[in-house]
């Protein structure tokens, strides 16, 4: 391995933890919900290097990365989906979502995860989600 590609993995890595230690309200909020395998035991990780970017959230089992778009992310479009395009032929899905929506619309935002997940690890046998989602509880 070069020792760019090592440098650039170190900086990756040092960003990632950063990012985990000072995360923007939505993704505090999402992963409070997320975490220890609380939506139908799937298990997630936050702020994962993945096709050298910093995934959110990421989903081993279904392949699956969340994004939470900001405010700043309406100028970046081109780059988010420059970035989902290489994440995608790494093999991993990408959804996103505008963090107001983890705010004012959270169940459909975990219904939408949780779907995702059921059909990237073909769990056809789980039919429609239930309400409330299976494992889900508000963390205070």
């Amino acid at each position: 391995m070069s020792e760019l590609r090592i440098a650039i993995d170190d900086e990756l890595l040092r960003r990632a933890r950063a990012m985990r230690h000072d995360p923007a309200p939505a993704e505090m909020k999402l992963w409070r919900l997320l975490r220890d395998r609380q939506l139908g035991g799937f298990k997630f990780r936050r702020q994962h290097r993945l096709a050298g970017y910093i995934a959110d959230f990421y989903c081993a089992e279904a392949s699956l990365v969340i994004e939470l778009d900001g405010d700043s992310h309406g100028d970046q479009a081109e780059y988010d989906e420059r970035r989902t395009k290489r994440i995608e032929r790494h093999g991993h899905c990408v959804i996103r979502f505008v963090n107001d929506d983890v705010f004012r619309h959270t169940d459909a935002v975990l219904s939408a995860i949780y779907d995702e997940c059921l059909r990237l690890t073909g769990n056809i046998e789980a039919g429609p989600h239930p309400s409330p989602l299976p494992g889900y509880r508000e963390r205070g």
